[in-house]
Order: C-alpha cells, then sequence, then structure tokens
C-alpha cells in the first residue's frame, strides 16, 4: 500500500515538472508577429536603368612616345667646366647644359684677330705700291714684271685675309658652341657625364638626353579587322582618341588620332596608329603603357544599365529586376553593345528600371531583397 503511494507522488511530481517545463518555453517564445516568415532578404546593390549618349570606341594597346628626342653631344673638344641643370628638369630651346672650357677658343680667337691685322697691314703697304708701280711702268721706270708681280702680291694678301677671317669665324663659333644649349623645349633625362669630364666630339658621346614631352604620341596596335571602320570614320572628320591606364580604368588625356600606318604586320595581323596629345598636365610619360580607344561615333539617348547587371545564360543575356514590392523576376534582354562598364540594351528593359548589380547569385525568380546602398 505504501509503496502504491510512492509511485504516485513520483508520478505527480513528474507531472507537475512536465506542466512547469511547458509554460516556461510558452512564456520563452516570441510573439506571433515577430517570429519569421518565409526566407530572409537578400542583401544586393541596383542601379537604374538610364537613357545616355554612348561613344563607340574601337580600342588597342600601346606606348607613349615623346614627340622628339635628342642625345645632346659636343660639337667642341674639351674639359667640362660648368653644369646648368639639375637632372629631370623641364628646359627650353636654348637653355644653357653645359660649359666647355673656353680658354683655348679665346686664345685661339686672339690669334686669328691678329693674323687678320697683320694681313691688313701688309695688304695696305702692298697696295701703295702697286699704286705707284702703275704710275711708273709707262715712263720706264718700273718694269711690267715688278707691277706683275706686286699685283700677286696683293692677290695672296686679300686672299690671306679672307682665310684669318675664316679663322676668327671658326673661333667664334666654337666658343658659341663650348656653351652646349638644349636644342628644343622638353625634360631632361638623367647626366650622362659629370663636371670635369674631358669630351671629344668625334666621339659623339651624350652628354645628356632630352625628351619632348609636350606634345607627345601614343602609339598603338588594332586589329586589321576593323581597319576600314576606323579609315571610314576618319574620311569623315579628325577622329578623337582617349588614353587610359593600363589596367583600362584611369582616364589620362584627350587627344586625336594623327597616323594609320601604310601596312598590316603580316605575322600578326595587326596595324600601327599614332594619337597625338598635347599634353599640358604632363600625365602621358614616355614608355607608359596605355589603353587607347578610338571614338568611331556616338549614340545617342539610347538605354544603358551597368554592364556589372547583364548575366550570361543559356538562353542568352539577362538581369534581375527589383519590382515595387521588393522581390525580383528574371528579365531577359537584348544588348546591343557595351562600352565604358555600360551595356545598351536593345530590348528587355525600360528607362526607370532599377537592375540587381551585386548579389545576384543567391537570388531566384520572386526573392525579397534588401537594397544596400553602401
Amino acid at each position: 500500500m505504501r509503496m502504491l503511494k510512492s509511485k504516485r507522488l513520483v508520478l505527480f511530481a513528474v507531472a507537475l515538472l512536465a506542466l512547469g517545463g511547458g509554460y516556461a518555453f510558452w512564456r520563452a517564445r516570441p510573439p506571433a508577429e515577430t517570429r519569421p516568415v518565409g526566407p530572409p532578404s537578400v542583401s544586393v546593390k541596383a542601379a537604374v536603368a538610364q537613357r545616355k549618349t554612348v561613344p563607340v570606341y574601337v580600342r588597342g594597346l600601346g606606348t607613349v612616345q615623346a614627340f622628339n628626342t635628342v642625345r645632346v653631344a659636343t660639337r667642341v673638344d674639351g674639359q667640362i667646366t660648368k653644369v646648368f641643370f639639375t637632372e629631370g628638369q623641364e628646359v627650353k630651346a636654348g637653355d644653357p647644359l653645359f660649359e666647355i672650357d673656353l680658354r683655348p677658343f679665346r686664345a685661339a680667337l686672339d690669334q686669328a684677330e691678329a693674323a687678320k691685322e697683320r694681313d691688313q697691314a701688309q695688304l695696305k703697304g702692298a697696295q701703295l705700291d702697286l699704286e705707284r708701280y702703275g704710275k711708273l711702268v709707262p715712263s720706264g721706270w718700273q718694269s711690267r714684271q715688278s707691277y706683275e708681280d706686286q699685283q700677286a702680291t696683293v692677290g695672296q694678301l686679300q686672299g690671306a685675309l679672307k682665310a684669318d677671317q675664316a679663322q676668327i669665324d671658326t673661333a667664334k663659333l666654337n666658343i658659341e658652341y663650348a656653351t652646349v644649349v638644349s636644342p628644343l623645349d622638353g625634360r631632361t633625362g638623367a647626366r650622362l657625364v659629370d663636371l670635369g669630364n674631358f669630351v671629344q666630339a668625334a666621339q659623339g658621346t651624350a652628354l645628356v638626353v632630352i625628351a619632348q614631352i609636350k606634345p607627345i604620341y601614343v602609339n598603338f596596335t588594332v586589329p586589321q579587322d576593323i581597319l576600314d571602320r576606323v579609315r571610314q570614320a576618319q574620311n569623315a572628320g579628325v577622329l578623337k582618341v582617349l588614353a587610359y591606364s593600363n589596367d583600362d580604368k584611369t582616364k589620362l588625356a584627350e587627344g586625336t588620332l594623327s597616323l594609320i600606318n601604310n601596312q598590316v604586320d603580316t605575322s600578326t595581323g595587326m596595324v600601327v596608329m599614332k594619337a597625338t596629345f598635347d599634353n599640358t598636365d604632363e600625365r602621358l610619360w614616355p614608355g607608359e603603357l596605355v589603353s587607347a580607344r578610338v571614338i568611331l561615333a556616338t549614340q545617342e539617348n539610347v538605354l544603358t544599365v551597368p554592364m556589372d547587371a547583364v548575366l550570361e545564360g543559356s538562353d542568352g543575356d539577362y538581369v534581375y529586376v527589383v519590382k515595387p514590392d521588393n522581390t525580383v523576376e528574371h528579365r531577359d534582354v537584348v544588348v546591343a553593345l557595351s562600352e565604358g562598364g555600360l551595356a545598351v540594351i536593345e530590348h528587355g528593359l525600360a528607362a526607370g528600371d532599377s537592375v540587381v548589380t551585386e548579389g545576384q547569385g543567391r537570388l531566384s525568380d520572386e526573392a525579397k531583397v534588401k537594397l544596400n546602398t553602401q
């Protein structure tokens, strides 16, 4: 009897514990209105389809080339006594760069001028003698032979004066050449010969290299398949060329197409083109790798979305359109062309449609989305 009573007490205690646990669970559960309903929203980024003017490009990879490059060398022999520039300095045509020891050339000038003065004095005396001989020949006091010999002497001295003047001119020219000047506007490179070195004109050793970078060229190549399109566009007017950084993201400069090479490289099927840029801000630098875009035409008022919004499926291109209730739908589109990170949409969208640009991998039709504005 006692055992039966104990069993009843145990069962009663277990029942009380079960009721207490159920009540605690009921108290702890969230209210019905806060419980999650359906799958969570997907965080995405979106952009609005807009009508824009889109240029049509031809792209090519190339390198920047100085408009002119000059290896500056000496025209006279001597020791470098002065350097007037710092490496990398911008210089103008005629600016002094180096000075070579002037003393030998000044001495040569003094010597040539002295020789000229001597020969001028001798010529003056010889001309007076010739004049006297001419007066004495008719009377027989001077022979015809003496008169003619004196004429020859005068002629020799006149020739000597011309040679003296040539020596003077040469000495003055050497003095001028002893100051090595910049032949053009440009920027100096590294100094190739140091102060105190002896240089010789015959060796042709470069003292410094000057590159003209304003204006500047960009040489680039394009496939031969688009050569005719470029030539036809050029016949209609001057073509604008945009230079971008090597990663094709940063615009560096605007210029014009100045050359289409007169032959195609048969080994590569590419044709070389050249564009000229003012480069007043010096954003293009000789030897730099750049991406060139030749603008052939522009399309006005076309519907565009970011290229990141367009996905490629088995049946063609498509986008996810964000509907007013913040759900998405799969929409097939026809892309006419893609330029500068934009896709031109020919069919499938309307201006003002919001399309997903990031996070499409987790989407499906009617998926709930949350727009991420960051």
